[in-house]
């Protein structure tokens, strides 16, 4: 099958699509006002990244909700506000500490929350510390991935709200490694997107 990502355009969204490091992860690339003009069928996967304007999806959420309920997958990272446009997301913001790693001995308290998962044979605990922006209260059946120091969901997947599947996230990779900013977003990304295009890339693996 094939990735499908929302190129919304911003600078680090040019970084992260569009270099070497990561362009080969990514078999086709659209500006969220061209979504009308792609078979979303034909892609396993739709990569929306960091910081997408919500008001440049929300005309397409009857298009990926549609999309969804045929089995598709859709992968939704940090600060894109993906619940008004995408279906079953409850998302309670919170303030942003961003140099809570200058204090030494600190913990900014995410945790791995199955650790059998396949993702996390990828990447560890510290590639996915770096800030906080919010968490999820996912739907009952949702497969909680990692947490905050409340223990309250940051990424998960919910493969119970349509017939497809959501890959959830507030962490924001995308806009911290485009953005030359957070040595832990490029890790993460190093062992996410190989886990995308591995695990996700296939309408069957679900």
């Amino acid at each position: 099958m094939s990735i499908l990502a929302i190129h919304p355009g911003a600078y680090y969204h040019i970084e992260s699509f569009e270099s070497p490091r990561y362009a080969g992860f990514f078999d086709r690339l659209v500006r969220p006002e061209a979504l009308d003009s792609v078979r979303l069928e034909e892609h396993a996967v739709v990569l929306i990244p960091c910081r997408t304007p919500a008001d440049r999806m929300a005309p397409h959420a009857a298009r990926l909700r549609a999309y969804l309920d045929a089995g598709g997958t859709i992968v939704a990272t940090g600060e894109s506000q993906s619940q008004l446009f995408l279906p079953g997301i409850d998302f309670t913001p919170q303030p942003t500490n961003f140099w809570w790693w200058l204090t030494p001995g600190a913990d900014l308290g995410v945790r791995i929350a199955a650790p059998g998962h396949s993702l996390f044979t990828r990447l560890s605990q510290r590639d996915i510390s770096w800030h906080l922006h919010g968490w999820f209260t996912p739907p009952p059946g949702a497969e909680i991935l990692a947490v905050n120091e409340a223990g309250q969901a940051i990424l998960y997947i919910d493969a119970v709200t349509t017939a497809g599947r959501m890959v959830v996230t507030s962490l924001d990779p995308i806009f911290h490694h485009g953005s030359h900013f957070m040595p832990a977003t490029t890790r993460f990304l190093d062992g996410f997107l190989p886990w995308i295009r591995d695990e996700l890339d296939s309408k069957d693996n679900k």
